[in-house]
């Protein structure tokens, strides 16, 4: 049933689709739909506003309008749901999402030798397959005590020196915050957390908004996992030009 009260509205001018709000909002009312955040429905966001103060831009306000009550019993329902889906899709055999997705580990692997690739230039410093945040298992053996290094899409693009001086001796997953699913992004690092017993984590983004969420969908997924582990930020200019480096324990 209909009644006037309050809850979120986004202003998608203002919106750059970062997707902070999302990893702020315990109900799951919203998500990003064509590279904007959007209220999933009305009767998942119960107006307390909790996301607000996470939007860099200012997006999102509290109004009153009329709109569907809040429904908590639905909540619960939709984030069964979504964590359902999720766990198919991670414990799907190898190879069950596409024929790409198979697992594998290249020879030489730091994964399966607990010392470090020693990279010398002119080839590929990738020790595994599959690379997309979605597609890896946490099961998946070559993330065992795994040094990992988490980057977006663009950013091998970017970044020239990428295999000689970010990938070598980690383990790489790529995937785009803005995109794909935050809310799986950050259910799939924490089962990666619990399960693997990763020694460091590195992220890497680009200098855009729309990249800025990525550190902090890996904290979320560490805490969530109860873990600490040394974790260090970088992000990459447009230019291919590192801008930033800051370590920190998450």
């Amino acid at each position: 049933m209909k009644t006037v009260r309050k809850i979120i509205e986004i202003d998608e001018e203002k919106c750059d689709g970062c997707g902070q709000c999302i990893l702020a909002c315990a109900e799951g009312a919203l998500e990003l739909v064509d590279g904007k955040a959007k209220v999933v429905s009305d009767n998942y966001c119960d107006g307390l506003g909790a996301c607000i103060g996470e939007c860099p831009q200012g997006a999102l306000r509290i109004v009153e309008r009329k709109a569907e009550e809040f429904d908590p019993e639905a909540v619960e329902e939709y984030l069964k749901e979504k964590e359902k889906e999720q766990k198919q899709t991670a414990g799907a055999p190898s190879g069950a999402i596409c024929p790409s997705a198979r697992v594998q580990v290249f020879e030489s692997s730091c994964a399966s030798a607990n010392e470090p690739v020693v990279y010398e230039g002119g080839g590929s410093a990738l020790t595994h397959w599959p690379v997309q945040i979605r597609l890896v298992p946490p099961t998946a053996p070559f993330l065992k005590n795994a040094h990992l290094l988490v980057a977006a899409d663009c950013v091998p693009v970017a970044y020239p020196r990428f295999h000689s001086d970010l990938l070598q001796g980690k383990v790489v997953l790529l995937g785009c915050p803005k995109f794909d699913d935050v809310r799986e992004y950050v259910k799939r690092f924490e089962e990666i957390f619990r399960q693997a017993g990763i020694r460091s984590v590195t992220t890497v983004e680009m200098e855009v908004p729309c990249c800025s969420a990525l550190a902090s969908i890996v904290k979320k997924g560490m805490a969530e996992a109860g873990k600490t582990i040394p974790m260090e930020e970088i992000v990459v200019g447009s230019r291919g030009d590192i801008v930033e480096r800051r370590k920190s324990a998450a």
